[in-house]
């Protein structure tokens, strides 16, 4: 049964998309795949290159176990299977920022197989992506064509940095479920500490393979494995954001389907995305990219792991993020929306664990997602460096809970610790924001109101609701530091409601 959810329609009736996408994230490692040479983010350029990333005569390509090791984590954080033997290849091909003139890939035998990741939609529900391989690569160097108008540059130092390419299957279906892939496995990443995770930089990028078919041919491929049932897909390189694969894969799809709809048909190619157009545009014909003349690489042996290696692996995996999301609901009684919000970044949800130990949770989640969440992003400030510490959010919510001060002052308090003014009980001792719960001074408030407003209280018994205006009223001559709760048994009690 077609998802009407995920239609286009077009001029000459619906279309789906389906979409693909293979992901490059940066190994986390001090070294490259190859060489001892540092990897790092801003030094000088070629400052960080040895003779064995620039393919100087007689130097030999030495694998880097750490980046192995990292490629094994990650295959087993997406629940695939690992290979205990696996080949490195040469991709052929030229361009002027390989100085090898090939690429060390793998290519039939990958050191990650079939694996699969859960991703869940903005409205709760999930989807399954199924992986179809991880493999070990060299990245290039780089390009830059705006510091000469008669000359190109070219800087080393991210040649032979570890890459894993993460190949998707063909399993979604529209731009928001792609979005939700890469953000759900960019989560998995750094969780298990094998990519930063950092797209700004470059550290973890997209391509996007984008068809467009009739309603129902999914499904008979799913059937079938017949890829003929599918349109012919474009490739899109190199997206790092998450809005930027979201416009991409529309605007593509909806390019697509108006060639079609005009009686054209699709050339497979390589696009790049425009982000300040908002469009894709060609790059290269995939045709003349098809033989990349792979072989094995006579430099490197075969890749074999000891089983025995993989399992303390395995055994050393930290929390992923749907054990977290479970736990967090049954051990702090969080709701799935609340849990998954925290689990999105490790350290907020950290910095929630570490807050709520003994205190009500619900209370606890709702700062560091909400007030707290909003200042950091204002600054630009990630929560590793807040201000504001576990312990002090702790403190703010055993205010609360134990009526020393309401909701309203404690935002108050928040400001003020966010200002730097010290912790929340002596910001409320020296600014004297206690909560007022005398009885008998709320008393005298709430007798003179209601002496004042005989025909107001009068109508409370029948419109139990306007007691409302009388808790304003009390709040007001307290200057908000009435305990609402014993406002609202004093005024049912007098006026009988």
């Amino acid at each position: 049964m077609t998802d009407t959810s995920k239609v286009i329609e077009g001029r000459t009736g619906p279309w789906e998309m389906v979409l693909g996408l293979e992901v490059h994230a940066q190994v986390a490692s001090n070294a490259k795949l190859f060489s001892g040479a540092a990897v790092g983010f801003g030094a000088g350029p070629n400052m960080q290159v040895s003779l064995v990333d620039v393919a100087m005569p007689g130097m030999l390509p030495v694998i880097n176990k750490h980046c192995v090791e990292q490629a094994v984590k990650t295959g087993l954080g997406l629940k695939a299977q690992i290979h205990l033997k696996s080949l490195f290849d040469r991709k052929n091909y030229f361009y002027p920022d390989l100085p090898q003139g090939y690429q060390i890939s793998q290519f039939k035998d990958p050191i990650v197989g079939e694996g699969e990741v859960i991703v869940e939609r903005d409205d709760g529900s999930t989807f399954t992506v199924r992986i179809e391989r991880l493999h070990l690569e060299q990245d290039a160097g780089k390009s830059l064509h705006d510091q000469d108008p008669n000359a190109t540059f070219m800087d080393y130092n991210r040649a032979g940095t570890a890459l894993m390419e993460i190949v998707s299957r063909p399993d979604m279906r529209c731009a928001e479920e792609a979005a939700a892939y890469v953000k759900k496995l960019r989560t998995i990443l750094v969780y298990l500490g094998t990519c930063d995770g950092d797209m700004e930089k470059g550290n973890l990028r997209a391509d996007v393979n984008v068809s467009v078919c009739r309603p129902g041919a999914y499904e008979k491929f799913r059937e079938t494995g017949d890829f003929s049932h599918l349109g012919t897909r474009c490739e899109i390189k190199n997206v790092n954001s998450y809005r930027f694969i979201q416009q991409a894969i529309e605007y593509e799809a909806r390019r697509q389907i108006e060639i079609l709809e005009d009686g054209g048909k699709i050339d497979q190619e390589t696009r790049l995305f425009d982000a300040v157009k908002g469009e894709t545009r060609s790059m290269r014909s995939k045709e003349e990219a098809h033989d990349y003349r792979y072989f094995p690489d006579p430099d490197l042996l075969p890749l074999v792991l000891d089983p025995a290696w993989v399992k303390r692996i395995e055994e050393s995996l930290p929390e992923l993020p749907d054990a977290k999301k479970a736990r967090l609901q049954s051990q702090y009684g969080l709701t799935a929306y609340d849990a998954g919000v925290l689990i999105i970044d490790q350290a907020r949800s950290d910095f929630f664990e570490a807050a709520a130990k003994g205190r009500d949770a619900k209370l606890v989640a709702n700062w560091v997602t909400n007030e707290l969440a909003a200042k950091l992003t204002a600054g630009d400030l990630d929560i590793s460096v807040s201000p504001i510490a576990p312990s002090e959010i702790a403190e703010l919510v055993a205010l609360i809970e134990e009526g020393v001060i309401s909701s309203k002052i404690a935002k108050e308090v928040f400001e003020r610790m966010w200002a730097g003014e010290g912790a929340p009980r002596a910001i409320v001792e020296k600014a004297g924001l206690q909560q007022v719960s005398d009885t008998g001074a709320l008393e005298k408030i709430i007798d003179d109101l209601i002496a004042a407003n005989p025909g107001q209280a009068a109508s409370v018994a029948e419109k139990p609701q306007a007691i409302g205006w009388f808790v304003g009223q009390v709040m007001k001559a307290t200057g908000g530091k009435a305990n609402p709760g014993v406002i609202n048994q004093l005024l049912k009690s007098k006026l009988g409601v």
